[in-house]
């Protein structure tokens, strides 16, 4: 039984002799693996620094510059565990980290497909701004002035005291009408006169009432074409420019119809009533219709 014990002794002291000696041994590896981790980690504080900067005048989203910023870090740090394992001769262990980092983020990408969708649509939307807050747009049905450019999402009021929320995925994917891109804005208005009236004095009377509104623009002409002989009217439509700081698109085309109807009104030019033709068939005909029905 003693000398049981006394193998079991000496096993346990041959062991750690033997880690003990292989651990002296790596003493000059596990110095230069902790300096490798220490460097890489100097230098990944150093280019996230540097990467949100250079963000930062690429872009004026937040969201974008510490998301970019953080993963450049992530990557950096990555690459420095990976080179203090190599040092250490653990290059088994970093070929399994390796396969497991890829599996992981295979599973990642499947599980939230969605989410990762919208992030790198809002990645695209905030490096190409086919939009920026404060345009006025119209998408996927909305149409509201641009509150705030998430990668996620993009906010928009809808002019009526509710916000809307649309996934980034959403508005790469589908078109976008960009009312301020421009800085310029031009108003449609479609109406109809008397077929007795005077197309010449309505085209001029029209224009002039128009172009007399100190919204509209004077260095874009004022256009008025008749486009169809309608039912009961001349149909046309006039085309003007506005100055979106004194008159926003709803007001400029209200305030355009009321001189339009004032100015017809002041020189007798009619905007005709649709007319419609009704047929009143007598009971004793009803009933007559209902009996050939019947058989």
């Amino acid at each position: 039984m003693l000398i049981q014990i006394t193998d079991y002794v000496t096993l346990i002291s041959d062991k750690l002799t033997a880690w003990y000696k292989l651990g002296v041994e790596h003493i000059p590896n596990i110095i230069l693996a902790i300096l490798i981790i220490f460097l890489f980690s100097f230098l990944s504080r150093f280019a996230r620094r540097l990467v949100a900067r250079i963000m930062g005048k690429i872009s004026h989203n937040v969201a974008l510059g510490s998301l970019v910023s953080t993963l450049t870090r992530i990557v950096i740090i990555s690459i420095g565990l990976f080179c203090a394992l190599s040092v250490l001769g653990l290059d088994k262990t970093v070929t399994s980290l390796l396969a497991g980092a890829g599996v992981v983020a295979l599973a990642i990408g499947f599980a939230f497909q969605d989410l990762t969708a919208n992030f790198i649509s809002g990645t695209f939307i905030t490096l190409q701004r086919p939009i920026q807050v404060g345009d006025v747009v119209e998408t996927n049905g909305f149409f509201g002035k641009v509150q705030s450019i998430n990668l996620r999402s993009i906010i928009i009021n809808n002019f009526s005291g509710q916000e809307i929320e649309i996934p980034s995925k959403d508005i790469f994917q589908n078109p976008i009408t960009n009312f301020s891109k421009s800085g310029e804005r031009r108003m449609q208005i479609n109406c109809g006169i008397s077929y007795s009236d005077n197309l010449e004095e309505v085209q001029q009377l029209a224009i002039k009432a128009v172009e007399a509104l100190d919204f509209v623009r004077d260095d874009k002409p004022v256009e008025l074409h008749f486009t169809e002989f309608g039912d009961s009217s001349i149909n046309f439509l006039m085309w003007f420019w506005i100055k979106q700081e004194i008159a926003g698109p709803p007001l400029a085309k209200s305030e355009a119809i009321k001189a339009i109807k004032r100015t017809f009104d002041q020189h007798d030019i009619s905007i005709p009533f649709p007319i419609r033709t009704l047929e009143f068939v007598n009971s004793e005909r009803n009933e007559e219709l209902s009996m050939l029905k019947g058989r």
